[in-house]
């Protein structure tokens, strides 16, 4: 094997998933990878740093992409490619910390000036002559600023005043199934994290165990700004976890920080990367990452991310507790119509049920009402899942169902301030 041969097999997914995100005819996506390939073989004895294949491979998949759509007179813009792109990838978009989130929470004006003398280290003088302000005018801005900062930090005071938000023990609920037909939905929500990525969406979330129903895991999440994850534009969403369970937790943190980067567009939403902190290390994931990434943040074909026009499909079937599904991967569909009744409120929803999605033996159930909103997520988890003792012995007075005739136990459920 030569060494083209070797470093192309090495970067062959990665280019894959760049040019299938980008070109949704998968025909002329495989042409364009083919093209690439060729491309990069006769160029190959040109590269002078053989440690920058795969970003020089995924330059010349990039300019094959924008050729593509110009060929089809689409008024497409993509930058050039340079190590440019891959450094603020990999550091500038997420990193984060309590003094900048409090900074993005101030109005304009404050975040402006506050920005410009302390982070950029302008004079006040300076300050005055780029706005076009009096310097008085600049002084007052600051102390109206830095008090304001002074109200606003620490960004949430220890997690204390919206926690509360959300109840310590959750609300008793009945789900009642109806004789309707279920009704379409526009479920635009993240997968998995119930915030729509949208400018400006907040949402917080809290998972409580069964039988006991106290809450656990406790999330808030905000949706602040526009990012771009090799060559694609999406929203970035910030999370701040409580109470994180084990496999969530990071390093001695009294919570976990993560940011995503995710796609709405008008028929799917999907994760673009996450990051997080651990230990002191920024680590980021992004869809060309593969296994890093696509196993915990990556579903449907190509990545594609789930639907956002939800009907009934006829793949996955359920009748009291037993559930019957056909067997093909990602499977995701509605299986009725029913409402929710959940405290003092009532929900005419859908239900959809995901079977082994993310994770192998694991099923939910999520409620949707018209709106596409989460009311009520459930999460049953296969008898022998995770090894150890059955889940009905840990378990034993939780419910349970049968998918495929194969025992589900339920573990726990999760609600949204939307329904408070």
């Amino acid at each position: 094997m030569d060494e083209f041969e070797a470093l192309l097999i090495k970067s062959r997914g990665a280019l894959e998933r760049f040019v299938k995100y980008r070109i949704s005819s998968l025909a002329d996506a495989e042409d364009i990878i083919q093209d690439t390939c060729i491309s990069a073989f006769r160029s190959f004895s040109r590269l002078k740093s053989k440690e920058s294949f795969k970003a020089w491979l995924l330059c010349i998949a990039k300019n094959k992409c924008v050729d593509y759509y110009r060929r089809r007179s689409d008024d497409v813009s993509l930058e050039e490619c340079g190590e440019a792109d891959f450094a603020q990838s990999r550091f500038g978009l997420v990193e984060r910390s309590e003094v900048l989130e409090t900074i993005d929470r101030l109005s304009d004006k404050d975040r402006q000036v506050m920005l410009m003398y302390y982070f950029e280290d302008y004079a006040q003088s300076e300050i005055s002559e780029n706005l076009g302000i009096p310097l008085g005018t600049v002084k007052s801005r600051l102390s109206t600023a830095r008090n304001n900062f002074k109200r606003l930090y620490p960004y949430p005071p220890e997690g204390e005043e919206k926690m509360k938000k959300m109840p310590e023990i959750m609300p008793e609920y009945r789900i009642i199934r109806s004789d309707k037909p279920p009704f379409p939905v526009k479920w635009e929500e993240l997968m998995g994290w119930f915030i729509v990525p949208r400018e400006g969406e907040k949402l917080a979330w809290a998972m409580y165990d069964h039988p006991d129903r106290k809450r656990g895991e406790y999330v808030e999440l905000e949706a602040s700004g526009r990012a771009e994850i090799h060559g694609i534009e999406g929203i970035v969403v910030k999370s701040r976890e409580y109470d994180a369970m084990p496999c969530n937790q990071l390093g001695e943190a009294p919570y976990a920080e993560r940011t995503f980067v995710a796609e709405l567009t008008d028929t799917h939403c999907r994760f673009l990367a996450e990051s997080h902190i651990d230990g002191g290390v920024l680590k980021l994931h992004t869809f060309l990452d593969g296994d890093e990434f696509l196993p915990n943040w990556g579903f449907g074909e190509n990545n594609c991310g789930n639907e956002t026009n939800i009907t009934a499909k006829g793949d996955i079937l359920k009748d009291s507790d037993t559930v019957t599904a056909k067997d093909k991967p990602f499977l995701l569909d509605v299986v009725g119509r029913y409402t929710v009744e959940i405290g003092s409120r009532s929900f005419d929803t859908i239900c959809v049920v995901d079977i082994e999605a993310y994770n192998g033996g694991v099923m939910s159930e999520q409620y949707l009402d018209r709106n596409g909103r989460t009311v009520l997520w459930r999460r049953f988890n296969r008898n022998d899942w995770g090894g150890g003792k059955p889940w009905t012995e840990r378990l034993p007075e939780n419910e349970t169902a049968r998918v495929n005739g194969t025992l589900y136990v339920h573990w726990y459920d999760c609600i949204t301030d939307y329904i408070l």
